[in-house]
């Protein structure tokens, strides 16, 4: 057998280990039950973090919608301010005013029940505390370190603390879904993959495969199944037992963790807590990346972090992302063209599998599945943004967020080098 042809059933080989050995990785379908009218049973204190820094200009598309939860037990938020220069503290102050006004009104204006008298009341606004952070201790990321100012100033009684980010907006029944799923599981760590923002041609193009990605280094089966090794989580929406963050030894476990929601996922899992991940239509990120040049900085910012700033496994990732992506639509193609049959049949049937598990992702954007055969083409601009997040490392440029520049980590830091092994 000559170089093509191996080269051509080796791929196939890859995508079938894939599709039958990690999980079902593909399944868009792990959501949370929907929200059944609350029962008069007692429900758990719930508190939010939500670390933000420079975010004046989002909160007014996310925070009123985790002001106005309804949630039957005990509900609070804190919003680190970290060090944010553009007022964001001030706005978020605002904000909450804003939407116990808009509650009083809707109040007001909705017809009492047969057995009532008056307007309805307004519901009891949901208290919202903002700190003040200073920026990260040496040794501690900003957003880990901002998330655990937060987790300090948390009341002893809540059980949960909902971890969401600043651009992330809920729907009305978030917190409930996530504490009666949590509760019913008994599960410490429930996470969500939010519904990212696909209005542009770049982020249709991008965030689909970034999904994909993602749950394929991380099936969620593996993430919930407590002899697994693999762990993870998704940022944007995590929902912690706060006992079993404890019991954890805190965040403090993950001070210098550059991908947080994945290194939260591992501290957990390691230390006896059962963790589940899935996704989500209605918990979305209002952050847009309009450009190309938007989502290439985003995702440039972390991948040499992803692989511990280690040349070779640049390398082999690279090496890894043509073997099962590039080989075969261009060996497909080729052995059509030169009538080469033994490397372009087991080329295309791996280019078949490929969009075939690909699809269910752009099926939950909405999105349709002739998309599906062009993934390697976006997993070529993949490859491109991991050899160019390891050049702007070189340069000293690595990890750049809202003016901070993010210093690599010592190849080998404990929670960064574990995580990445329980990907497995």
């Amino acid at each position: 057998m000559t170089v093509l042809p191996a080269l051509a059933w080796l791929s196939l080989v890859i995508w079938v280990v894939l599709l039958l050995g990690r999980s079902r990785f593909w399944r868009m379908d792990l959501v949370l039950p929907r929200a059944e009218p609350a029962e008069a049973d007692e429900w758990p204190e719930v508190t939010a973090v939500i670390p933000a820094r420079d975010e004046a200009e989002i909160l007014p598309a996310t925070l009123p919608s985790v002001l106005a939860q309804r949630y039957p037990g005990t509900f609070s938020v804190i919003l680190v301010d970290d060090a944010s220069s553009d007022g964001t503290g001030e706005v978020a102050t605002r904000l909450a005013a804003q939407t116990r006004r808009e509650q009083e009104r809707h109040a007001a204006l909705a017809e009492p029940g047969p057995q009532e008298e008056g307007p309805h009341p307004a519901p009891e606004p949901v208290p919202l505390r903002i700190l003040r952070g200073s920026g990260p201790p040496e040794g501690w990321a900003g957003k880990v370190a901002a998330m655990d100012l937060g987790v300090q100033a948390v009341a002893p009684t809540s059980r949960y603390v909902l971890f969401t980010d600043s651009d992330i907006a809920h729907p009305p029944d978030s917190v409930l879904r996530l504490v009666r799923f949590a509760e019913s599981g008994r599960w410490d760590l429930v996470s969500l993959m939010v519904r990212l923002n696909t209005g542009s041609i770049a982020e249709r193009m991008i965030v689909p495969a970034f999904v994909f990605s993602f749950f394929q280094l991380y099936p969620p089966a593996r993430v919930s199944k407590p002899g697994a090794r693999t762990a993870a989580a998704a940022g944007g929406c995590m929902l912690v037992r706060r006992e079993a963050l404890e019991h954890a030894g805190g965040l403090a476990g993950i001070a210098s963790a550059r991908i947080d929601d994945v290194a939260l996922g591992a501290l957990l899992k390691r230390s006896g807590g059962r963790t589940w991940l899935g996704v989500t239509r209605s918990v979305r990120s209002m952050r847009p990346y309009p450009r190309l040049a938007d989502l290439w900085d985003m995702i440039a910012r972390s991948a040499y972090t992803q692989l511990r700033y280690n040349p070779l496994l640049l390398v082999g990732t690279v090496l890894g992302l043509v073997l099962t992506y590039v080989v075969p639509p261009v060996l497909g193609i080729g052995g059509i063209v030169a009538g080469a049959w033994l490397a372009a049949v087991p080329s295309l049937s791996a280019w078949v599998l490929m969009s075939a598990s690909y699809v269910p992702v752009l099926r939950l954007y909405g999105l349709k599945a002739l998309r599906a055969p062009l993934l390697p083409l976006v997993m070529v601009l993949y490859g491109a943004m991991t050899v160019d997040s390891a050049r702007r490392h070189r340069q000293g440029r690595g990890g750049s967020w809202k003016g901070r520049v993010i210093a690599a980590g010592r190849p080998g830091q404990p929670v960064e080098q574990q995580a990445d092994e329980m990907a497995e």
